[in-house]
């Protein structure tokens, strides 16, 4: 679905139920209410967070008593700034680290635990489709936008995976993340605020794309992201 302006601004699209296996389908343009959040309990013991004091807490109780965790350091992975067959520009490691930074900054700003930097991990299947709806010969940017069984103008058949959709004209990696936070259902999709285990060994993966054809600026951007276990 899209998210627009009389200059095509910005564009949402919530991930299909395939990707993330808690989602209702999207298929409407309309952003769907927030999701009914999954709460699983029994491993709250078992997930703790660093707290600004220095000390561990453990989620539950850090929510209880208004401790909020602090961010994570470490390294981020890389991304291998590929091309596309038309020339598309692909994601970079600066676009993960952008990505993986605000998501994070996000996250601790509302009380939530970060997701380790490692767990931010490009994705080229993703990446894949993006550069098959960025390279519709369409004038049209929207022309190709949505989930698998979006249709280019010039029928090419679809390629790569489905994923949360976000971008639009002066969009970055950064801006992506926080549309994804402002939308309900990409919330519960990707930020999953009632998620209360540990995040040791939750990914989320991510690709955007910079400029289309024809003659699309580099600054018109297209991103998907999932979540899933690693």
């Amino acid at each position: 679905m899209w998210v627009i302006s009389a200059f095509v601004a910005a564009l949402a699209v919530a991930v299909p139920v395939t990707v993330l296996g808690q989602a209702a389908p999207e298929s409407s343009t309309v952003v769907p209410s927030e999701f009914a959040a999954s709460v699983d309990t029994s491993a709250v013991a078992d997930a703790t967070v660093a707290t600004s004091a220095g000390s561990t807490i453990t989620l539950a109780a850090a929510k209880k008593k208004k401790v909020c965790p602090k961010n994570v350091g470490g390294t981020y992975r890389s991304a291998p700034s590929a091309r596309s067959a038309g020339g598309v520009a692909g994601t970079t490691s600066h676009d993960l680290a952008l990505f993986a930074e605000r998501f994070n900054a996000i996250r601790v700003a509302n009380c939530l635990a970060p997701i380790p930097r490692a767990n931010f991990r490009y994705d080229a299947c993703m990446e894949q489709r993006l550069f098959w709806m960025a390279e519709d010969p369409s004038t049209n940017p929207a022309s190709a936008w949505g989930h698998v069984g979006s249709v280019r103008s010039d029928r090419k058949p679809s390629v790569g995976c489905d994923g949360n959709l976000a971008g639009g004209a002066n969009n970055t990696a950064a801006t992506v993340a926080l549309k994804w936070w402002n939308s309900p259902s990409h919330k519960s999709a990707l930020y999953r605020p009632g998620y209360v285990k540990s995040n040791a060994h939750v990914c989320v993966f991510f690709a955007i794309t910079h400029g289309g054809l024809p003659n699309e600026a580099k600054t018109f951007t297209r991103a998907a992201a999932r979540r899933a276990a690693c």
